[in-house]
């Protein structure tokens, strides 16, 4: 048998061709410090505001926002490793002015860190 052949001789065919925008692109990763952000185009006229540092994060306390500062990386659930780093992911525990927090967006999807008080 050939390959790249069927049992009955015939060829397999690629499904779809290979485009530009099914490429992986890079993983952002956000790390605690400074805050560093980018703008991004996407498709069509959309635009999207990444983030790949920060200090600041918004904490919902009793139904009310407010900003607090991001001392440290307490754990995170998703890879142990990320906390060592100070890598800001969704799940993560912070410790900020205000207490221990845990993050609920994906900094890395928008230009901002939200996060909600734990008691």
């Amino acid at each position: 048998m050939r390959v790249g052949r069927k049992l009955t001789g015939g060829r397999y065919k690629k499904p779809t061709k290979k485009k530009k925008t099914g490429r992986q692109k890079q993983a952002r990763i956000v790390k605690l410090g400074p805050r560093r952000i980018k703008l991004l185009g996407g498709r069509g006229k959309t635009s999207k505001i990444v983030s790949f540092a920060g200090q600041e994060c918004n904490i919902i306390v009793k139904g009310k926002a407010k900003k607090a500062t991001i001392k440290n990386v307490v754990e995170t659930t998703a890879n142990s490793f990320l906390a060592r780093q100070n890598i800001l992911v969704k799940g993560a525990v912070i410790e900020t002015d205000l207490g221990n927090a845990k993050i609920t967006n994906r900094p890395s999807q928008e230009g901002q860190i939200q996060a909600v008080l734990i008691e």
